[in-house]
């Protein structure tokens, strides 16, 4: 049942408060205004800010993204939230939308892939090579391993994946830091709360307190592909237009200035 135009005002609000409380800077969310809602993945964060300014400044409309953990976003679809656009960061969470008849498939297609690196904070004098048995937990001492939760979230999910596979995961699985979302776990790095993290080179580019310290296999763990699809339940005649638009030449541009691979 579509949600009474108050009801959906103290959603989205309700909605905002707790992205903002994990740390990531979204425009305000005016659940009543024109402009396409876009739920994104939180490694999205700079290269989608600079697609929609861009698409701002080609058409004269806007669109307001909110950003967080993949599986969060797509359990607030679930619940009823007014987003018209899901991106998430792997195949997983776009699958549960779609098996819940969330999405329209029509529109839905692989947009873009990442790359899953370990980084220490940019003044650490770390060296580590990562390979199988590579001695993770010896690197982290005393210290945590900074992850998005993987349990859920897609770059934690990748994380352990990799570490299972490379024999590291039982060593460490005591010593993680958990984060709600990548950019959460890029946090714990960037302010020297953890020794070493997890997160895609995406967001190594994004922070310059962070260094890649090596990047993890592509054989380790599945593809990083992040998907879009138009919501079921969206009717904003512009929301079509930014799909579009992200299949376009300029927006492939930014997006591989950020370091996403996209996928054609």
């Amino acid at each position: 049942m579509p949600l009474r135009s108050e009801n959906r005002r103290r959603f989205v609000a309700s909605l905002m408060a707790g992205v903002v409380a994990v740390g990531l800077t979204v425009a305000p969310v005016v659940a009543w205004a024109a402009d396409p809602v876009i739920f994104a993945a939180a490694s999205l964060k700079n290269a989608l800010d600079d697609v929609a300014k861009a698409y701002e400044a080609k058409t004269g409309h806007k669109v307001t993204i909110s950003y967080a953990g993949s599986s969060a976003l797509a359990k607030q679809i679930e619940q009823g939230a007014p987003a018209d656009i899901f991106i998430s960061a792997d195949l997983d969470w776009m699958d549960y939308l779609a098996n819940k008849n969330l999405i329209r498939n029509d529109t839905r297609r692989n947009l873009l892939g990442n790359t899953l690196v370990l980084v220490a904070p940019a003044d650490s004098s770390v060296s580590l090579k990562i390979a199988p048995g590579f001695d993770l937990a010896k690197a982290l001492g005393d210290g945590r391993l900074a992850v998005a939760d993987p349990a859920s979230v897609p770059a934690g999910k990748y994380a352990k994946a990799s570490l299972e596979k490379l024999g590291a995961w039982d060593s460490v699985k005591d010593k993680l830091a958990q984060a709600e979302n990548v950019r959460a776990a890029l946090a714990f790095i960037a302010q020297g709360e953890a020794p070493l993290g997890i997160v895609y080179q995406t967001d190594a580019t994004a922070e310059p307190k962070v260094k890649v310290v090596d990047t993890f296999p592509a054989d380790s763990h599945a593809p990083i592909i992040y998907p879009v699809a138009q919501t079921a339940s969206s009717t904003n005649p512009d929301a079509a237009a930014f799909l579009q638009f992200l299949g376009t030449e300029d927006a492939h541009k930014l997006f591989e200035g950020q370091g996403f691979e996209v996928l054609k």
